[in-house]
């Protein structure tokens, strides 16, 4: 119960990540706003926490719009009597995502919007409640490319990721001496819908898996593990950080395929 009485709001939980640390967040004692651009995943997390005793609002929008962003953070404060926690999690990859002379604008355009406006715009929206309760903490999702380059090109994806590590830094430096925490996590390839589509070739999960040190994706739920940690008071002096939740690739120079 490590979250116990605290009031949290969390983007893309209909799904992934997202849902994982909807769940976790209850089961530690969080009360959760529960949002995503789509109803009925949405919906099955907040019944699934409900179900399991838990209590969580549905908050129903596309956060790239700064009036709907404003009115979801508003709808789903009134209902929880305020905000402590934010978990910006909702991400896409555009499948048309590749090197800066390929990826279309349309595609680069969409990237940012989700990935990185949506994140600023939920701070913008969100940190005045924290900023009420007089604390918080802030985890955003980033990705293993925001600290390193990705062999596999994605432009978009990495700037977008990139400025969301930057944005974490620079809400850490405003806020730490307003006693709230912004840190982001930076997983690498965790086993969601998104993930499973593109490596649903067995080729392409073969040329991945030798530079994977533990050999298997992520699990939603460790990375749900690390945010509850990071949105926890366990967390109370690490703010402006990065972590990496990517079974050892980031650390890996070269490794042998052991097969």
């Amino acid at each position: 119960m490590r979250l116990n009485g605290k009031r949290a709001f969390i983007s893309g939980a209909g799904g992934g990540i997202g849902r994982a640390t909807a769940l976790k967040f209850a089961d530690e004692g969080a009360a959760v706003i529960v949002s995503d651009i789509r109803a009925e995943p949405a919906e099955e997390t907040a019944h699934a926490i409900a179900a399991a005793g838990g209590k969580a609002v549905l908050a129903i929008g596309d956060l790239t719009d700064p009036a709907t962003c404003e009115a979801v953070f508003a709808s789903g404060a009134k209902a929880l009597g305020g905000i402590d926690i934010l978990f910006n999690n909702a991400g896409i990859v555009a499948a048309e995502d590749a090197g800066p002379v390929e990826t279309p604008i349309t595609a680069w355009n969409a990237t940012i919007s989700v990935n990185l406006t949506a994140v600023f715009l939920a701070c913008k929206y969100g940190i005045p409640y924290l900023l009420q309760a007089g604390q918080g903490a802030i985890v955003n999702n980033a990705s293993i490319v925001a600290l390193v380059g990705s062999a596999y090109p994605q432009i978009a994806y990495t700037a977008a990721k990139g400025g969301v590590l930057s944005m974490t830094r620079e809400l850490a430096i405003l806020y730490g001496r307003r006693n709230i925490r912004a840190n982001a996590i930076c997983p690498g390839p965790v086993a969601t819908p998104l993930v499973n589509s593109f490596l649903a070739d067995q080729s392409a999960w073969e040329a991945r898996r030798p530079y994977m040190p533990m050999g298997r994706l992520g699990k939603p739920e460790e990375i749900a593990a690390l945010v509850a940690f990071l949105a926890s008071d366990e967390a109370s002096y690490i703010t402006g950080a990065a972590y990496a939740a990517d079974g050892g690739i980031t650390a890996a120079y070269v490794i042998r395929d052991e097969q």
